[in-house]
């Protein structure tokens, strides 16, 4: 299964696929469960998190500003987007001085714009998506909110979607972070033309990182001769993730690909060379840094065994055996203790959308 744009739909899929031994690859989930407890030995995580979403913007608060008050979409990607913003942003020496939660599709704005604006919040920051994100943001400009110099913090942004907002007229100023973006490097720069070329419009960080994990994830099966997710997984996790949307990426055992993200800024007009040329850098996040670290995220798959070889006493020293021992055959990776389940058949790719 390559992708879904829902965490909920996809974590269903995700418990299926687990129990009858098949891949995932998911980019526009952002869920942190999928590499937390509802991990699973052959599903990977590529793009993006909600963790790594509160993580990194939070290094903008020098930048933004110290109150935060927080726009947040009644379902579980907004409610862990909220809540990781507020960790990383009080730990980074800001305030949540308040939130609101308004339902899924909401039209109109105006009433939760409202309550931002009489918080007097330095930051607003808007964990919806979608429609409900481009909502807010034309609210805010038409309440003043940006004009009166209010950091609106578009936390899920992604760049095609600039020209609906109201393009950089509207959003210049506007402080996010990127898990990629075209002017990334060259390489990026050429996926995207291409891209472009062929669909008419240009790719999003979403669809940069459904390719890339798809590509390297048919890459491995190639080089291993098999599309058996076990032994195509562990040279996935073999191999760092070097191409148009990463350098030096690693896949974990616990299917979070760790990568760099970007801290942007949007350009004023005068600023842009052109319609794709949007955002400026402020920094690089070093995937490390930005991503939850493999021991806090309670994988199954990875905490078993870590628990295991700390509650182990020393062995004692063996004899050396009479005879050659036979190699063991397991390809499991190194972090997993659960049993994996098999998988039988052949590659089949299904796109959720």
């Amino acid at each position: 299964i390559a992708d879904s744009t829902n965490s909920s739909v996809g974590l269903a899929a995700n418990r299926s696929s687990r129990d009858k031994g098949k891949a995932v690859l998911m980019s526009s989930t952002g869920s942190p469960e999928f590499t937390g407890k509802e991990c699973a030995p052959y599903t990977t995580q590529w793009t993006f998190d909600t963790y790594q979403f509160g993580k990194s913007i939070a290094e903008a608060v020098p930048q933004l500003g110290k109150t935060w008050f927080i726009v947040t979409p009644d379902y579980l990607f907004g409610k862990t987007l909220e809540a990781n913003v507020r960790k990383f942003v009080t730990a980074a020496g800001g305030k949540v001085v308040g939130s609101v939660v308004h339902p899924f599709g909401t039209n109109d704005m105006s009433s939760f714009m409202l309550q931002a604006q009489a918080s007097k919040a330095q930051v607003i920051a808007l964990a919806n998506a979608g429609g409900d994100l481009t909502n807010a943001i034309k609210t805010a400009k038409e309440f003043g909110l940006v004009d009166a110099g209010v950091k609106i913090v578009p936390l899920s942004l992604d760049l095609p979607f600039i020209d609906g907002v109201g393009g950089l007229a509207v959003t210049q100023g506007m402080m996010m972070t990127l898990p990629w973006y075209p002017g990334l490097k060259p390489e990026a720069a050429k996926f995207a033309a291409e891209f472009k070329r062929r669909q008419g419009v240009m790719p999003g960080y979403l669809m940069a990182g459904l390719y890339s994990v798809v590509h390297n994830y048919l890459l491995a099966i190639k080089a291993t001769g098999t599309d058996n997710p076990k032994p195509v997984f562990a040279k996935m996790r073999a191999t760092p993730v070097n191409d148009a949307f990463a350098t030096g990426g690693k896949l974990r055992a616990d299917g979070r690909m760790v990568h760099d993200v970007y801290l942007v800024q949007m350009k004023k007009p005068s600023e842009s060379k052109g319609p794709d040329d949007l955002v400026k850098l402020i920094a690089t996040i070093p995937g490390d840094k930005a991503f939850r670290p493999m021991s806090e995220g309670g994988c199954p798959y990875v905490t078993t065994k870590v628990a295991a070889a700390q509650s182990a006493p020393n062995p004692a020293p063996t004899p050396a055996p009479t005879q050659a021992t036979p190699p063991q055959q397991d390809a499991t990776p190194a972090a997993t203790q659960q049993p994996a389940p098999a998988s039988g058949g052949h590659t089949v790719i299904i796109v959720i959308v």
